[in-house]
């Protein structure tokens, strides 16, 4: 199967994203490197939902056992038996301890809130972007516009994920008394009400806001460079998103202790800090980290957020790619006439 030279086919998959061909306006490349290397003029909303939740569900199953390392790492009070110095370390340390299988505590609910979440999130980004670019910017790049569209993204995607974030990181604790996410949700539901599955929202938003922006301008801006044809390239994908997701990561590491703080309401660190019932508010939450770590508490984790958002975003990124593409190649071949 092939798009030919010239049809309706190649012309819609010849284009760049943004409509503005840099090919010299009448060339035509060889068929099977034209069809495997460019991205469509535009894809359906149903292409960017179903790309975005196949990327979120394979990011974050493949990466989860360093997440589960993430959250432990960045408790502020650990008990003497969950302090580890590096995340290789702390893997071997917990299958070795708690059972091969204990890392991976709490991915069903994490791979049923990431699939509708970035379904949301990439259709919200590629829409907004698309108008936002054509405000400001004509039919060029801004990255004004790639920032704003992946923060109005990110509050779509974080009002599904702070509950799977909650439930997902107190199994993720050392010595969680919860077995299994059902178990979890009824716990937290009986004993907090539905206020606790969304205590950490604030904190999110203010942590994902400007790491999306960061995340999204810098991907955008990598992509002029390495990808200036927009083409369907993923090498350009991995090592695009790969940087983005760790800058974005390092930039935004003091919200993410706070936000963990937050969804586990860690009791030996609340015993600490002399604070009685639940912990609410960023505010607070900045407050305690400093009261009990100092500075420092604010970048604990640091080393297994960089690597667990660096090729979490760079799996992202080219999973979503590859999937708009195929997607979108497949519905003009069915409409195309061989």
């Amino acid at each position: 199967m092939e798009l030919r030279c010239g049809g309706v086919g190649s012309q819609a998959v010849g284009r760049r994203m943004d409509g503005d061909s840099r090919d010299g306006g009448g060339g035509c490349k060889d068929a099977g490197s034209e069809d495997y290397e460019n991205l469509p003029t535009s894809a359906s909303l149903s292409t960017h939902m179903t790309a975005g939740a196949m990327a979120g569900i394979l990011e974050h199953t493949v990466m989860y056992p360093v997440d589960s390392v993430k959250t432990r790492m960045q408790s502020l009070n650990p008990d003497p038996k969950a302090q580890y110095s590096s995340v290789y370390g702390a893997l071997r340390k917990i299958m070795r301890t708690e059972g091969f299988w204990r890392p991976l505590r709490g991915l069903n609910v994490m791979m049923m809130g990431a699939g509708p979440a970035h379904a949301m999130y990439f259709a919200c980004y590629e829409n907004m972007k698309r108008t936002l670019n054509a405000v400001f910017h004509h039919q060029g790049n801004s990255h004004l516009a790639n920032g704003i569209a992946g923060s109005m993204a990110t509050l779509l995607h974080d009002a599904v994920m702070n509950p799977a974030e909650v439930v997902k990181q107190r199994m993720q604790m050392y010595n969680s008394p919860h077995r299994s996410a059902l178990s979890c949700i009824r716990t937290v539901w009986r004993t907090e009400g539905l206020r606790a599955f969304y205590r950490s929202y604030t904190t999110q938003l203010a942590m994902n806001v400007p790491f999306q922006s960061i995340h999204f301008i810098t991907y955008e801006f990598l992509q002029e460079h390495v990808n200036p044809h927009r083409g369907y390239n993923p090498r350009s994908h991995i090592i695009s998103g790969g940087l983005a997701g760790a800058l974005a990561a390092a930039a935004t590491t003091p919200l993410d202790v706070c936000k963990t703080l937050l969804n586990t309401q860690e009791n030996m660190a609340l015993n600490l800090a002399n604070i009685s019932g639940r912990l609410s508010g960023m505010a607070n939450a900045f407050r305690t980290v400093y009261q009990l770590n100092g500075l420092p508490g604010y970048f604990k984790g640091m080393q297994a957020r960089v690597l667990y958002q660096m090729p979490s975003t760079a799996i992202s990124w080219s999973v979503y790619e590859f999937f708009k593409y195929f997607l979108t190649k497949h519905k003009l071949e069915n409409r195309t006439p061989y």
